[in-house]
């Protein structure tokens, strides 16, 4: 029988090494590639055929739903399943949305990321259990904007950064730490998928984003 062949992409290199080690360590799995970011991942998929990709939501450059609408777009016969950090009903909700087969979060036990991998490899989805609730009412909800899924101390900060305030300014305003602000903001970059502040003020601006 064949191994099941998976590509890995996080822009981690220990949490790659991790994944790796587990997954070989299976019968019937095997990973034959590798990627730290999106656009290094694209070039992977295109000269190593695989059964499955194990992608984390939040990397360098292109990522998020956007990486996976190029993934679905250029191999639309290759499953993904997302391995990710967040564990809010909203984004898992837009990953299936976007095409996603599986959703796990990182602090899974390995057996449910096996299980997992070998169920999308094999057709399957699955959905992390601890957010199977939480997500089946989620799903069929009407497509909400991306700034919906921030918290509220997250929307502050962007709403202050929009109107032009520094970092060190918002901590005071908001008797926050400097470091607890560059913390929030750096959440909201990642629900977002931006990559830089020109991104960032771009996004306040398209939708009307202001501070009060």
């Amino acid at each position: 029988m064949n191994p099941i062949h998976v590509i890995l992409a996080d822009d981690h290199s220990i949490v790659r090494s991790g994944l790796r080690q587990l997954l070989d360590s299976i019968d019937g799995l095997q990973v034959v590639g590798e990627a730290a970011n999106g656009e290094a991942l694209l070039e992977v998929l295109a000269g190593t055929p695989a059964d499955i990709l194990l992608l984390d939501l939040s990397m360098p450059g292109l990522s998020g739903v956007d990486l996976i609408n190029r993934i679905r777009h250029v191999h639309p016969n290759l499953p993904v399943m997302v391995l990710s950090m967040h564990a809010e009903a909203p984004i898992v909700a837009r990953v299936l949305r976007a095409g996603a087969s599986g959703y796990a979060t990182k602090d899974c036990d390995p057996g449910t990321l096996v299980a997992a991998v070998r169920r999308v490899a094999e057709g399957g989805r699955f959905i992390d259990p601890s957010l199977v609730d939480s997500v089946v009412f989620q799903v069929d909800r009407p497509e909400s904007q991306p700034h919906d899924l921030l918290s509220p101390r997250e929307r502050e900060v962007l709403e202050r950064i929009a109107a032009g305030q520094a970092l060190g300014d918002i901590a005071d305003e908001l008797h926050l730490s400097p470091k607890t602000v560059s913390t929030h903001k750096m959440r909201l970059m990642q629900k977002l998928n931006l990559q830089t502040n020109a991104d960032l003020l771009k996004y306040a601006v398209r939708h009307g984003i202001t501070n009060g």
